[in-house]
């Protein structure tokens, strides 16, 4: 057989890509969730979530492989809410429980799924260390339908606080799975998952499928439908990246004069050290430029009052210490 009619033999094979939904109501997303996206300025789904929705409304359990910043809250979020909606005249405290490896992202979902489930009356609850407890002991008893938290946190009030159980949730989901299993979580994990119950649907989120990921969905996960949106060096589409070369000892200089070329915008500054964060800022403000430093070192409500300043970030400058 001539080389041309295998290629064309071959090329018949091939299977077009299957077409992504264009709208939230096309991946099957109720009205009232549909006009919540359109409130938060989600008009198209993101590839992770054309992909992964479809799937969590089939009933599936899901490992989806998706980097920070693809709209993988949504993808998690949506049908959780959906079954919320679903069956809306039956009270369900505790009907799901994320888990993320650090506090912040923890409070951006909590405020995702608030601003998805506002019109409902979603009640969410964040557990988080760097809280006073007995705050979170108040909300526990309020009975809310989502809880958020990292894992040390969580097992605290699962062991401490009475009448606080998971027993009953029908939803796990393991956010940055890749960096929850870390040695620093492992057995906090462990404990929690002793204490949900198996027959539950589970989320599993991570931007790598290490080896760990993998044990951890074989325990955990019956069935599931896998996803990816991500590769292991990926970033999502819109990030607009620059990289600087310039001499060590003229650094903050550079940096001055990107931040005045870049006044009108919000931006965001990595640097190596707490310490670092802020003696950064404190030259920035002596410079006549508006800096607030953030770092693991400040409380979580020295970090909610700096938050509701800084809703929004517009753009990203990652400065390599």
């Amino acid at each position: 057989m001539a080389k041309e009619d295998l290629a064309a033999e071959a090329g018949e094979k091939q299977e077009p890509a299957p077409r992504l939904a264009s709208t939230f109501a096309e991946l099957g997303i109720c009205k009232e969730l549909v006009e919540a996206c359109d409130l938060m300025g989600w008009k198209v789904p993101t590839r992770i979530q054309a992909e992964a929705i479809p799937h969590a409304l089939q009933g599936k359990d899901l490992i989806a492989l998706a980097q920070t910043g693809s709209g993988k809250t949504g993808a998690f979020a949506l049908p959780i809410l959906q079954e919320l909606l679903e069956n809306r005249d039956v009270q369900h405290p505790f009907f799901a429980c994320v888990l993320s490896p650090t506090r912040e992202l923890a409070i951006q979902i909590a405020e995702q799924f608030e601003a998805l489930g506002a019109a409902i009356g979603l009640r969410c609850l964040v557990l988080v260390g760097g809280v006073d407890r007995m705050q979170q002991v108040l909300a526990i008893g309020k009975r809310p339908h989502i809880v958020v938290g990292t894992p040390g946190r969580l097992l605290d009030h699962l062991t401490d606080t009475k009448g606080f159980s998971l027993k009953k949730i029908k939803y796990l989901v393991l956010d940055e799975a890749d960096k929850l299993l870390n040695v620093e979580f492992e057995k906090a994990l462990d404990d929690i998952l002793k204490e949900i119950p198996k027959d539950r649907r589970t989320f599993l989120f991570s931007a790598t499928m290490t080896k760990k990921v993998n044990k951890l969905q074989r325990a955990c996960l019956r069935n599931p439908a896998k996803v990816e949106a991500a590769s292991k060096y990926s970033t999502v589409d819109s990030l607009k990246q620059e990289f600087y070369f310039v001499p060590a000892d003229y650094k903050d200089c550079y940096l001055l004069h990107v931040l005045n070329e870049r006044r009108e915008s919000m931006i965001m500054i990595f640097v190596r050290t707490c310490e670092s964060t802020r003696l950064l800022a404190l030259m920035l403000r002596n410079l006549g430029l508006k800096a607030m430093s953030i770092s693991g070192q400040m409380s979580q409500v020295y970090f909610l009052s700096l938050k509701c300043h800084t809703q929004t970030i517009r753009r990203l400058f990652h400065l390599v210490g």
